[in-house]
């Protein structure tokens, strides 16, 4: 089990750090009634905005709905997530809600939903909890004209490293004085990410240098990923496969979904992966980097035992397979008349065939005009395949 995660408090006294932000929370929430404003806790990644609002809610008895900002993009999709939720309360008990990364809502996939947050912030019949990295932009103004902010610090390193020696002690296990002052000021404050080091450094893997990010062999290191003995282990091989984020995520798509897999496997590990490209996706528009150290603990949860995976590689690069796979209508109705007549299914054939045809019109040996007849596409695809 992954450090962060064992050793992540059980209530609000065993939280470290930010004891000012900490007490105006629960005065907050031991005071709410009917109206009360809803709550904005805001400061870096991995200083416990998401424990202190479970824990709060666990202390204090509510149920905690969570939602994050792909929930809440979406004014249908809030709708459908909380109207259901608001309009019984006395039905279902003490409701908490909570909407994590609250400052990624905005941009071109915005369809309404900041406002329907916002009307729903104005007049909340339930405690309300938003967090955000960063409240800054001018974009967030209307949803802190509708909240009390409760601004939330990086650990101190002193105290950072106090609870970095608790945990090493726990772990019957020991690092060098300059390597844990290393770790620490590394780390920036963020407790998850001092874990995360401090474990694989345990494990018996040496984090990386710019050198080892130039030699690392990304085939090598996917079949060892996968051929782990333990979570630990994988997560040592991540760590040590420094290469282009992007291509690392593509490296995954490409081995998961060309491996035999059952169809729980392979359902789980493509949520993985859609979860990790949207994390970099938001690190790509926002130009968060910090957030790059979270990439390999969601890609760290592909890893299941005894789970055959090899590593395989499309020649056609990442976005142009996702922006064809999933966003073409066309593309999406070509898929339904050729697996129909290959006589598989549709999900067989966007995953084995559809790669290799994709291929034949980069190489220009196929032409298509998505406007042409069903009839006329399938005999052209026919005829390229024989």
């Amino acid at each position: 089990m992954m450090w962060s995660e064992k050793y992540r408090p059980k209530n609000l006294l065993e939280m470290i750090g930010n004891e000012e932000a900490k007490e105006s929370f629960v005065k907050w929430l031991a005071k709410w009634v009917k109206g009360t404003k809803p709550i904005l806790l805001v400061g870096p990644p991995g200083i416990g905005k998401t424990t202190m609002a479970v824990l709060g809610a666990k202390h204090f008895g509510y149920d905690l709905v969570s939602l994050n900002a792909s929930d809440v993009r979406n004014k249908q999709r809030l709708q459908e997530v909380l109207n259901p939720v608001l309009g019984n309360t006395g039905l279902l008990g003490k409701i908490m809600i909570f909407v994590d990364e609250v400052d990624g809502i905005h941009g071109r996939a915005d369809f309404g939903g900041v406002g329907a947050l916002v009307d729903i912030l104005k007049e909340p019949t339930v405690p309300i909890i938003l967090a955000a990295n960063s409240d800054s932009s001018d974009k967030m103004k209307d949803i802190k004209k509708t909240t009390t902010i409760i601004r939330m610090k990086p650990i101190p390193p002193r105290l950072l490293r106090f609870y970095l020696e608790a945990i090493l002690r726990k772990e019957g296990a020991s690092l060098k004085i300059g390597t844990m002052i290393k770790l620490v000021l590394d780390s920036r404050g963020d407790i998850r990410s001092i874990l995360n080091s401090a474990q694989a450094l345990v494990s018996g893997f040496e984090l990386q240098t710019e050198k080892s990010f130039e030699t690392t062999d990304i085939e090598s290191a996917i079949n060892a990923f996968f051929k782990a003995k333990s979570s630990e282990e994988a997560m040592a091989i991540l760590y040590s496969l420094r290469i282009d984020p992007q291509e690392k995520i593509n490296a995954f798509y490409s081995s998961v979904i060309t491996s035999a897999l059952s169809n729980e496997d392979m359902t789980e590990m493509l949520e993985v992966i859609s979860e990790a490209d949207m994390l970099y996706g938001k690190i790509m528009r926002e130009q968060q980097w910090r957030l790059l150290r979270y990439l390999d603990s969601i890609l760290v949860r592909l890893y299941k035992k005894d789970v055959s995976v090899r590593y395989s590689q499309y020649n056609l690069p990442w976005p142009l397979i996702t922006r064809l796979r999933w966003d073409g209508k066309a593309i999406k109705e070509l898929e339904a008349s050729l697996a129909k007549k290959m006589h598989v299914s549709r999900s067989t054939f966007a995953t084995f065939y559809l790669p290799y045809f994709l291929m034949c019109i980069k190489n220009k040996s196929l032409e298509i005009d998505l406007n042409e007849t069903e009839n006329e596409i399938i005999q052209k695809e026919m005829a390229t395949i024989k």
